[in-house]
Parts: structure tokens; C-alpha cells; sequence
């Protein structure tokens, strides 16, 4: 016996990459329903073999289902997360709306999973933003030897983050840069996105940093540890799908770059590929539809005590955002639904 299974908004990026994942991985479904806005009404999604076309998600009932996995933004899912919870169906929401709640569990399944059991309180189940989701994979094996007193990260962070329209403009601009007459100006961007980076994600806080600054430094205590001091730098890159992070890890405990490397090869969801050679180490474009968080470059920090740096790259569309979801609805499953 498997789950009835709902998808709000299932014709955006990471929607469809939640439709894949579920096949991938060879979730129980018994019933699936693909929603999307009125103004995508009818589009055909595929799902495994079958295809599926969308249905109304303002006119859906909840009632009866099981999970619904949300990729619908903050402003719609306000509306429809309580309605779907209401009726006793299980929201894990993509969107930043419910991460800082109390009442709502922020879940990484390899770093926190027994967290999941906090649902119950709201029936939602919130899934982190994609810079912190691939960051804290890394963080939690190392913290758990030697307990992290400070973390210094800057990011890497593809256009795909900005959805369809952030990788149109990657897109059009490109081309257009060889094509002058052709002029395509930042519209999705606050700058040309096209051979370019912008240090700016989200909008400005008072203290100065970005939204996803913030984001990533309020998660990564949720999830890991509120003791943990982090400061970020998010920069939008020209990349189509994979977010990359520069990581400086200062521990309360000494530990060596050999042995660091050793308990990342041993953790879960983590990949590490770490020769130091000529390309011995993992990018973006190698990561796209891998399911891990790729690490390389692990060394030692000779300017602190206690200090390591890394280097981090996932897919933002799958740990970032699809996958993370998909593991919180296994987890979910296997913890407390227990149908599959």
C-alpha cells in the first residue's frame, strides 16, 4: 500500500524535479495529483512513464491524501499549506515562508532527522533553503567530531535559483553578447547576469546582508546547532544548474585535513572527490542530476588554531530544493505514515 501523493506546482523547475525524484527513487505512490496555477491549467507534466496534465490547484481538496509537496513560493502557499494541513494532509514546503516557525520542523534528513516528529504541532514540514540544505549536509558529520564554533562561507549560487526565468536571461543574454543589436537588459537580475556576478541574492536586510545571507546563517542554527556563528556571502554566478560554496570551518577541537576527509567520505549524502591534480576536484556542470553533495578541496587553515576549508557543490534543483523534499516525504513515511 502506497501514499496518495499531492504536487502544487508542478510545472516549475523544481516540481518537475520533484516528479522525477519520486520515480527515481521509487517512492510508493498509489495516486498522484500534479497542481499548478489557472494559467498553467492543462499542461502536461511527465511522471515516470505516464504523463499527466494539471488540474486547478485553488478548486483541489486536500481531503484524503497524504503528502502534498509545495513549490508554489511564499505568497500561495499562505493560503493553501493551512487548507491542505487542515484536512490532515502532510505539507513539506519548498518556500521560506514556514523555516523560522517554531512549531515547524526544518528538516535535513542526513543532519536532523529525528526533528521530523515536531510536525504534528502544524502538520507542515519546511525544507531549507538550497545554499544552506547542501552547506549543513557537510557541516553535521564534522561538527559532531570536533563541534564548530564559527563558519565563513561564500556562495557560488546558479540562476536556476532564480527559476525559469533567471536561466531565460542567463539564456538571452549570452546570445546577445554576440549579437549587439540584440539587447537584452536585466530584467529577472538586478545587473547582466551574462558573463558577469552579482553579490546580491534577495532583497537588503538593515544590517546590511541579503536576505540569503540571512537565511543561511538562521537555518544553519535550526538545523545544526544555534551555538554556531556564520557569516555568508551569496553571489548569483553564470551558471545554469549547481550551486558551488567556498567553506572556512573554525572548530573548538583540532582536526586534520586527513582525517576531515575521512569521516565526509563516510557520511551520508556526501561525495568526496579531493586529488590535488589538475582537476581533481568536482564544478558545478559535473553535479547536475547526481543526487550527493560533491566536497573537494578539503585542506587545513594555517591562519586559525582549529581551522579547515572546503569546497562545496551540489544541484541545487535536486539536494537544494526536490530531493531534500522527496527525502523528508521518505522520512515522513518511514518514521510516522509507515504505508509504504
Amino acid at each position: 500500500m502506497g501514499y496518495k501523493v499531492v504536487i502544487a506546482g508542478a510545472t516549475g523547475n523544481v516540481g518537475r524535479e520533484m516528479l522525477n525524484i519520486l520515480a527515481e527513487r521509487q517512492f510508493p505512490v498509489d495516486e498522484i495529483a500534479v497542481l499548478a496555477s489557472r494559467k498553467s491549467l492543462g499542461t502536461e507534466v511527465s511522471f515516470g512513464d505516464k504523463t499527466l496534465k494539471t488540474t486547478d490547484l485553488d478548486a483541489f481538496d486536500f481531503t484524503g491524501w497524504d503528502i502534498a509537496l509545495f513549490a508554489i513560493g511564499s505568497e500561495a502557499t499562505k493560503i493553501y499549506a493551512p487548507k491542505a494541513a487542515k484536512v490532515g494532509c502532510v505539507v513539506i514546503d519548498n518556500s521560506s515562508l514556514y523555516r523560522y516557525d517554531p512549531d515547524v520542523p526544518l528538516i535535513v534528513p542526513e543532519v536532523n532527522a529525528d526533528a521530523i516528529m515536531g510536525y504534528s504541532k502544524k502538520n507542515i514540514i519546511a525544507n531549507p533553503n538550497c545554499s544552506t540544505a547542501q552547506m549543513v549536509v557537510a557541516l553535521k558529520p564534522l561538527h559532531d567530531r570536533a563541534r564548530i564554533k564559527r563558519v565563513v562561507v561564500s556562495t557560488y549560487q546558479s540562476v536556476s535559483g532564480a527559476g525559469k526565468d533567471g536561466m531565460d536571461e542567463l539564456w538571452n543574454q549570452t546570445k546577445s553578447i554576440y549579437n549587439p543589436v540584440d539587447d537584452k537588459p536585466a530584467k529577472t537580475f538586478t545587473k547582466q547576469i551574462a558573463f558577469n556576478v552579482i553579490p546580491h541574492i534577495d532583497v537588503f536586510m538593515d544590517s546590511g546582508e541579503t536576505k540569503e545571507e540571512w537565511k543561511m546563517v538562521a537555518e544553519t542554527k535550526k538545523i545544526v546547532d544555534p551555538k554556531i556563528k556564520v557569516t555568508a556571502t551569496c553571489v548569483r554566478v553564470p551558471v545554469f544548474v549547481g550551486h558551488s560554496e567556498a567553506v572556512n570551518i573554525e572548530f573548538e577541537d583540532f582536526l586534520d585535513e586527513d582525517e576531515a576527509r575521512e569521516i565526509l567520505r563516510e557520511a551520508p549524502g556526501v561525495m568526496v572527490i579531493d586529488k590535488r591534480e589538475d582537476g581533481g576536484y568536482v564544478t558545478p556542470i559535473e553535479c547536475v542530476g547526481d543526487f550527493a553533495t560533491f566536497i573537494s578541496r578539503v585542506r587545513q587553515d594555517s591562519t586559525i588554531d582549529n581551522g579547515i576549508n572546503l569546497w562545496c557543490v551540489s544541484d541545487n534543483l535536486r539536494k537544494g530544493a526536490a530531493l531534500n523534499a522527496v527525502q523528508i516525504a521518505e522520512t515522513l513515511g518511514n518514521r510516522v505514515l509507515k504505508k509504504g
